[in-house]
């Protein structure tokens, strides 16, 4: 290869150096991987970290998963430990990362096991390998940990090893751009040994493993696996240092093939040669066809062919591509140079008529002594017409055509310049000649200007060299000018048809850019799903000339036609279903239903599935080229990145309008509980002192001066609980808690709803030993009044309120409950949610907030509270409380003293 085409490329160069830029900026990630659980990647992790830290790293833990196993805690020790985020989700408590923490302290390295986690609904994202990309944005560097089974493009051959299907799923590019990754191995026979000793599960999960994913075959399977992909990675590493330092030579580091496909009969047997070798050696092959001045007047059928072909080397596992370049042979040996491609595997030259004619392959070994190639024996079956030698090279009606046209120029130009033959010198005659092979090899191409190169010099010899009209010539001299003008003719002419093929290259390249920048520049200004799907009709009708219409996801998981989308013809719903559901293109020009009229793509974001893109013809032919393949696919990736920005900012968006709605209604309770308690407290002194100033009032004036008193005591609590709520929600509720007898906050509660209960038999059951519990008194005092209210308000009179304690583990449980009609079915976990009342109490007043004060109060002592209908009738409450270790008392001679 000449040193032009050997140069390093300026822009590959510069985009580089931006690369290397960014990347200073952002923090590193290294990726400890391992083939299954219990390798040991989380103790890989921690010991490397305990290394950079005794080095003066700042180390953080950020969140470790040691599932019980003590070498992996101990570890730990000494290692400064993030406290974990506490999220309320569905009644449950669960601990999560706190990505913020982290980013305030901004720690040197920080420790995240576990990458392919799904966080919580309610977290920032949705899934932590979106976290530590947050966390490298800030230049802090990462340790994570992940599994084989995790990576997104080997889960389904994972689920066909061991019948597991892994719904944590970590995208293949999260790894691919690591800084480092580690491969952590064991051999199964010592994996299932730690199993059996329980250093990888606690000992009743152990034996249910072993007999199910942890199989000698599923370990062996998928330790070979974890060692593919982690040699993908060194190889990935290895060409692009080689990229880096613009390496030219091939390292055959192992086996890899690439063929070249084009229009002739053996490129079929070509590709399945390759798919053949490559699966015996386990090795990658690449396939390519390349777009050369010739082989733009091929007829359709035949470039369909190649287009078939390199579809069918997809199939069979091959990377493939479309390359565009004048010159087949050195775009060959540079596409294998910079994929570290080693194996060329070509057809066998023909039998070459002329001896300046080179085969292709005698071509490559010219030019490229470094790379193996491998000819391949030719078929001896009869050509078809569309792979004739004479359609390969060109000899199209296209062909012929500028054949002709060439003639007619050339007369053309011999006309015009004859008159002018007594005028000018024979030298002018010559450079208009030459400048009517400029236009040829510009309009016709290079077989035209090479014709038109030797009709221009033999009309020059007949028309203007004496003797006239005869190709003798008298003067010697006349010969060196015929050779000049032939070669420069040539020379011009093929150096303009191979600069008009460039230039119609990058034309058609820079639209394509053009398109996309526009299609991506809309699409970020869109603001809804109507403008994405007007964005995308109008680019496809314009950039394809096809219909396209969008599907999403709709309730109970099926799809619906998008708003502002319009209805295509020949759309199977059931195909559109398909295609989301196994995230896979469908339909026309596909392996999956290719007989239907319409394609169906689906969209798919980083994180989520977005929906279907129908795509109609509308009856014409569909076959793409590579590229266009390629800028159809980018297409619809810039849609599910739209799809999926929108759908974010749209729950952005509600999250904002529900805090501001939560906010504006806390304020409205706030400002009318505080404003009710003024005037509910005056008439409330007033009801007392008509019953105090006059003991002897009479009926029925005593009677409705108690009930004005009662009314406004309920009213009161009312108002409390209105006030209570909207300071929880604030966030202004400040726990005081001290170590309390529960005894003393229940005598509390009971004289605080002595009224209520006046009509109600009330027990209480305490032990003895009951020590002594960390509480708000205030709190939990409002607590027992509201759920004695609840039972007193709910049960008719005479029945029997009890309040029940008993330690259980590190817990004391208490239990309220009564002998009433109990709960409305179905309602005993909505009974705690704001302004929810059962539906026995639709006639009664409140405003269904005392058991949500209840709840909250519990959770914020660190409780847990639940409802339930008693076996043998009424409504039970119940509350757990954490003990703690309460201090120890002091002996009885220190207090008299």
């Amino acid at each position: 290869m000449n040193r032009e085409t050997s140069r390093p490329d300026p822009d590959a160069l510069l985009a580089r150096i931006e690369h290397a830029n960014a990347k200073e900026r952002r923090g590193k990630l290294k990726i400890f991987f391992g083939a299954c659980p219990g390798v040991g990647k989380t103790y890989a992790m921690l010991v490397a970290a305990r290394v950079l830290r005794e080095q003066g790293v700042k180390v953080i833990v950020g969140i470790v998963e040691t599932h019980g196993r003590e070498d992996t805690a101990t570890l730990m020790a000494g290692l400064e430990i993030l406290p974990r985020r506490i999220i309320d989700y569905k009644g449950y408590t669960l601990e999560e990362f706190d990505l913020d923490a982290a980013l305030a302290l901004r720690p040197q390295l920080i420790l995240v096991d576990e990458l392919a986690h799904s966080n919580v609904t309610s977290s920032r994202h949705p899934k932590r390998w979106q976290d530590i990309d947050e966390l490298l944005m800030a230049g802090i560097d990462v340790f994570t940990t992940v599994n084989v089974q995790h990576v997104e493009s080997l889960n389904d051959v994972v689920g066909q090893i061991t019948g597991v299907r892994v719904w944590e799923r970590v995208p293949d590019h999260v790894i691919d751009t690591a800084d480092e990754m580690v491969l952590v191995d064991l051999p199964p026979d010592d994996l299932m040994q730690r199993l059996r000793e329980g250093k990888v599960y606690l000992p009743q999960q152990a034996q249910r493993a072993e007999n199910n994913f942890f199989r000698k075959g599923n370990l062996l399977a998928l330790r070979e696996l974890a060692l593919r992909r982690a040699a993908d990675r060194v190889d990935g590493d290895m060409r692009a240092w080689r990229r880096e330092k613009s390496v030219a030579t091939v390292w055959p580091t192992r086996e890899a093939v690439l063929v070249c496909v084009g229009p002739g009969p053996d490129s079929e047997k070509l590709v399945r040669r390759a798919a053949r070798r490559a699966n015996q050696t386990s090795a990658p092959w690449h396939a390519i066809s390349i777009e050369t001045p010739a082989m733009q007047s091929l007829p359709d059928t035949a470039k369909s062919r190649i287009l078939g072909i390199l579809k069918l080397a997809r199939d069979l596992g091959a990377h493939t591509a479309s390359l565009t370049a004048p010159d087949a042979v050195e775009a060959t040996i540079h596409y294998a140079r910079e994929n570290n491609l080693g194996t060329l595997l070509v057809g066998r030259d023909r039998y070459r008529r002329l001896p300046w004619q080179h085969g292709f392959a005698e071509k490559l070994g010219r030019m490229a002594a470094d790379l193996e190639i491998l000819q391949v024996a030719r078929d001896d079956e009869p050509r078809t017409p569309s792979s004739s030698p004479s359609r390969a090279s060109g000899k199209t009606p296209h062909f012929w055509r500028s054949i002709w046209e060439t003639f007619i120029i050339a007369a053309l130009v011999t006309g015009v310049s004859t008159p002018l033959r007594g005028v000018l010198d024979a030298a002018n005659i010559v450079m208009i000649f030459l400048l009517a092979v400029v236009f040829i090899a510009v309009r016709l191409g290079k077989w035209a200007a090479i014709l038109g190169a030797f009709l221009s010099v033999a009309s020059f010899d007949f028309f203007f060299v004496p003797p006239y009209f005869s190709f003798a010539v008298t003067d010697a001299q006349y010969l060196v000018t015929f050779g000049v003008m032939l070669t420069v003719a040539l020379v011009v002419g093929q150096l303009t048809a191979g600069l008009q093929f460039q230039a119609a290259v990058a034309r058609k390249r820079e639209q394509r850019m053009r398109a996309l920048f526009e299609m991506s520049r809309e699409l970020s200004r869109a603001l809804s799903i109507e403008q994405i799907v007007e964005i995308g009709r109008t680019f496809f009708k314009r950039g394809f000339d096809v219909a396209v219409a969008i599907y999403l996801p709709g309730g109970a998981g099926g799809m619906v036609l998008a708003e502002g989308s319009s209805t295509l013809k020949d759309v199977d719903e059931g195909i559109v279903q398909w295609s989301h559901d196994h995230e896979r293109s469908a339909g026309l020009g596909t392996d999956t239903l290719p007989s239907a009229q319409v394609l169906y793509v689906p969209i798919k974001a980083s994180s989520t599935r977005c929906g279907v893109l129908a795509i109609s013809p509308e009856g014409r032919p569909w076959d793409l080229p590579l590229d266009q393949q390629h800028m159809l696919d980018t297409c619809v990736t810039l849609i599910a990145i739209a799809l999926e920005r929108v759908h974010y900012v749209t729950i952005t968006r509600d999250a904002q309008i529900s805090v501001e709605s939560e906010r504006l209604r806390n304020s409205l309770l706030s400002a009318v509980s505080h404003d009710l308690r003024t005037p509910l407290t005056i008439v409330s002194g007033l009801a007392d002192a008509m019953i105090l100033a006059t003991p002897e009032l009479a009926e029925p004036h005593a009677g409705l001066a108690r009930a004005i008193r009662d009314e406004v005591t309920r009213i009161t609590s009312m108002a409390n609980n209105l006030l209570d709520m909207a300071r929880m929600q604030m966030g202004t509720v400040t726990l005081h808690q001290e170590w309390q007898t529960l005894e003393e906050i229940i005598g509390l509660s009971l004289e605080h709803c002595a009224a209520v209960l006046s009509r109600h038999h009330t027990t209480i059951n305490l032990p003895e030993d009951l020590p002594l519990i960390p509480m708000d008194t205030a709190l939990m005092t409002r607590v027992f009044n509201n759920l004695l209210e609840n039972a007193a308000r709910h049960t008719p009179p005479g029945s029997t309120v009890a309040i029940v304690a008993r330690i259980h583990d590190a817990f004391v449980e208490i239990v309220v409950q009564d002998d009433g009609p109990g709960l409305p079915p179905g309602l005993e976990n909505k009974l705690f949610t704001m302004f929810q009342r059962g539906k026995m109490e639709m006639s009664a007043s409140g405003f269904g907030l005392g058991l949500t004060i209840v709840r909250a109060i519990v959770e914020a002592h660190h409780g847990t509270i639940r409802a339930e209908n008693h076996p043998a009738g009424g409504a039970c409450f119940t509350i757990h409380l954490p003990l703690g270790s309460p201090p120890p008392l002091l002996p009885e001679d220190n207090i008299n003293a």
